[in-house]
């Protein structure tokens, strides 16, 4: 039995917690891998090790809801360098996307083979703990829903809505073997409506996790970008990321986000979360069908890359993302949003692309190049940085990247520092400005549409379920990640 009531104590620092504004100064302990006590004065005798907290910001570690492992790296890779670049950022939980196809693991087929290799690929290799979100591309997936969630602990499901006529990059007129879906099948408005209607009634059988069960969609219309696309491609006035946004403009958001929630009401689905919106009326448009329809429970999400930088100070063509990065103008409402508290959380949206990858034949022609980013390196500290600068509680930052997502999607452990929760700890120095500088993240990733933002506090150290995981702002120790099953 040991003579010690706790395993470890993280002594002065001051407590972030998303349900009170007020900052509590004291210390933490930590016993068995969850948050034992928070007080101040802690006796340090009562732990084998304690470490100074320095007076720091102790947030919970966010849970970054919207990353890529595997999209254009291999999975097991990514689950190993992109978790690190993760931890920098003071996050403790990603949730991935997965999906049959193209990319990821190259390959069609029903998830009862699928999955457990996408599991074996990233097991033992994550510096963080992590998920999956998973899509339904065909019609076999849904009815496979049940499965996920019973054998797989998977509780949140995705729609891409543009693939209906758009490929991951750009025009496609070629969908089937873009997605490796079976012949005759289309993934269209009425796929989307039928994995509405399947997922409901995966909710009606599983009453006691239906809060839980919710599906996301990427908004944007994908006859509105084809015809954009060609149309700014043809014209030849525009380039960078100008023409991108242009090419896939805010309205065809608009639109998409009203068909997903009119579906939502069609189908009774109540459980949707609309994924990056990335601008002002992609933002009207949420607003006005939560309005519409009060009965559907709306998460609405922004991704960190949309609220620091724009179509002129992104990389003119690392910067690529989808949807595209906005005007100044649209950063500025999504900030309005997010002040207003009608933003539910904030993800980055991680997507590693290497540069040998990411650059088309032509390196100005952003029209060749992939699509997606990295930037989880920068959540938290990006974040309290730029939100601090406009007013935004330190509650709110612990609220928009813990708390909220913690909740949504089942990580019942995760989202805050009190007794009983997983010690997911990230300390901030907000007095420790810096530059970003691609060279000096964990990614694999060799630019970064960040470069030069200049964020004005620091993630010194991070530790995961007690464990650190960060010391003094490197990542450290052997990967300790593990696979956390939600349902």
């Amino acid at each position: 039995m040991s003579e010690f009531e706790f395993d470890s104590i993280i002594k002065n620092v001051r407590v972030v917690r998303p349900d009170t504004d007020t900052v509590e100064e004291g210390d933490i302990a930590v016993a068995g891998g969850r948050v034992a006590r928070v007080a101040p004065g802690i006796d340090a005798s009562l732990a084998p090790e304690t470490v100074e907290g320095r007076g720091r910001l102790a947030f919970p570690g966010a849970v970054d809801a919207h990353q890529h492992w595997g999209i254009y790296n291999p999975l097991d890779v990514d689950a190993r360098t992109e978790s690190r670049a993760a931890a920098q950022g003071g996050v403790t939980t990603g949730l991935t996307y997965i999906r049959t196809g193209q990319y990821y693991l190259n390959r069609g087929g029903d998830y009862a083979d699928f999955f457990p290799e996408v599991l074996a690929l990233a097991r033992g290799r994550a510096h963080i703990d992590y998920a999956f979100h998973v899509a339904p591309m065909q019609s076999s997936h849904l009815e496979e829903l049940d499965a996920l969630v019973d054998d797989f602990g998977v509780t949140s499901f995705k729609i891409f809505m543009f693939y209906g006529g758009h490929g991951l990059h750009g025009r496609s007129d070629d969908q089937s073997s873009f997605l490796m879906t079976p012949p005759g099948e289309r993934y269209d408005i009425a796929h989307f409506e039928f994995v509405m209607r399947a997922l409901q009634g995966v909710r009606e059988r599983h009453p006691g996790i239906a809060d839980r069960l919710s599906l996301s969609l990427h908004c944007e219309t994908a006859e509105i970008m084809s015809a954009y696309t060609r149309m700014v491609q043809e014209e030849g006035e525009l380039s960078g990321l100008a023409a991108y946004s242009a090419s896939r403009p805010p309205h065809s958001e608009g639109l998409a986000v009203t068909i997903a929630s009119y579906l939502a009401h069609a189908t009774g689905l109540p459980t949707i979360n609309l994924l990056h919106l990335s601008s002002a009326r992609a933002m009207e448009a949420a607003m006005t069908m939560a309005g519409a329809f009060p009965h559907i429970d709306f998460r609405r999400e922004v991704t960190l890359g949309h609220l620091l930088t724009d179509i002129d100070t992104g990389h003119p063509v690392g910067g690529k993302v989808n949807p595209p990065l906005r005007p100044r103008a649209d950063v500025e409402a999504l900030w309005e949003h997010l002040l207003a508290g009608h933003v539910d959380w904030v993800v980055s949206d991680h997507a590693c692309c290497k540069e040998e990858m990411k650059f088309g034949a032509d390196r100005d022609d952003v029209f060749l190049s992939k699509s997606g980013f990295g930037g989880a390196e920068y959540l938290l500290p990006g974040l309290f940085s730029e939100g601090r600068r406009r007013g935004l509680p330190e509650a709110a930052v612990a609220r928009l990247v813990s708390w909220n997502p913690a909740r949504r999607y089942g990580l019942r452990d995760k989202g805050t520092i009190a007794p009983g929760y997983d010690a997911d700890i990230a300390l901030l120095d907000p007095d420790a400005p810096w530059t970003v500088r691609a060279e000096d993240s964990e990614s694999t990733q060799e630019y970064s549409p960040f470069e030069g933002v200049e964020i004005g506090a620091s993630v010194t150290d991070v530790f995961l379920r007690g464990s650190r995981i960060v010391a003094d702002g490197k990542v450290v120790g052997d990967p300790q990640g593990s696979y956390v099953k939600r349902s």
